[in-house]
């Protein structure tokens, strides 16, 4: 009894540290980056898990969802960097706070202070533990651990750029660039970024090859339909070639058609699957995986202090009725 009464006592206390066994990424500096997104034929098939892989009781772009994917599977996580009212970038993909937490209105009408008193809610509108971050929280949070790419919203290109480098982000930050000036507004800048390149036809590679941005700094985001012939020409230049499963296989009904859409997606020339189902489609994917790869060094499980820990999972799990 002394003994479930001291696990009660550490659960209900205002933190919960938790010993937490993470699938992480050994990416150490940008030459390490560079060399885990350069396609090779022993490649392993890549998951992004799109604003953090939500599931029931862990919201959007929230570092407990972030966890709770990686105590799962080896992944990397797209995350929305958006302004509030007094110029502070947080992890936020809505403009607006209805859908997501229990307050109302425009993210960009509330300070910091004010989104602080919020909720996160997961995706079937319950409320959670857990509050908006920073950006800056989860950059400090994922150095050792995984990789982010940060999609474009509101967030002024310089404003970005100083965050990433004030963080010594640039080992494990890919920026999405929609368009080929964004990136080389950020190129110019700052030559060690890498992208989630907007590549989904030839021309827009031969405008990519004429731009000076080295192919290893490019993730090329080629989309669906499936162009095997496009994504066969990226490879021969090193590139990895990704894709979103949200508006394609993710609206098959069954698991089973589902997984077959995964597999036909590394079959015509896809390295990276940007997804909401993280945890199923690495469970398709991991026949694909073997220990010879040569970028099997990059993978590895650490364990970590979390200040994250959903705490009514811990009762469940230690209280006994």
């Amino acid at each position: 009894m002394k003994i479930l009464k001291l696990i009660f006592l550490l659960i209900i206390s205002s933190e919960v540290y938790a010993q937490v066994e993470l699938h992480t990424l050994r990416i150490e500096n940008q030459n390490d980056l560079k060399e885990f997104f350069r396609y090779a034929p022993d490649r392993i098939p890549l998951v992004c898990a799109h604003r953090g892989g939500v599931k029931p009781g862990f919201p959007e772009n929230s570092i407990a969802t972030f966890e709770y994917t990686l105590s799962q599977i080896p992944a990397f996580f797209e995350v929305d960097p958006r302004l509030t009212k007094d110029g502070v970038i947080v992890a936020f993909h809505d403009a607006t706070l209805d859908k997501k937490t229990d307050g109302i209105g425009n993210l960009a009408d509330h300070t910091w202070e004010e989104v602080q008193q919020l909720r996160l809610k997961d995706n079937n509108g319950n409320i959670t533990p857990y509050k908006i971050h920073k950006l800056e929280e989860i950059l400090q949070w994922a150095k050792g651990k995984t990789i982010l790419i940060l999609d474009k919203k509101d967030v002024p290109f310089d404003k970005l750029l100083t965050l990433i480098e004030a963080n010594r982000a640039e080992s494990y930050v890919l920026i999405s660039a929609y368009k080929l000036k964004e990136a080389l507004y950020y190129h110019k800048r700052n030559p060690k970024l890498m992208f989630e390149a907007m590549i989904k036809d030839e021309n827009v590679m031969e405008a990519y090859q004429k731009s000076g941005i080295p192919w290893q700094n490019i993730v090329a985001f080629t989309g669906q339909p499936l162009k095997p012939e496009l994504n066969a020409k990226l490879r021969a230049k090193g590139v990895m070639c990704m894709v979103s499963t949200m508006k394609f296989e993710e609206k098959l009904g069954s698991r089973g058609a589902r997984a077959a859409g995964y597999k036909k997606l590394v079959e015509n020339g896809i390295d990276v699957v940007l997804t909401d189902r993280a945890i199923e489609v690495s469970a398709v994917l991991k026949n694909n995986i073997s220990e010879e790869s040569s970028k099997s060094k990059f993978f590895q499980q650490a364990t970590f202090n979390s200040g994250y820990t959903n705490v009514k999972e811990v009762k469940r799990k230690l209280i006994p009725k």
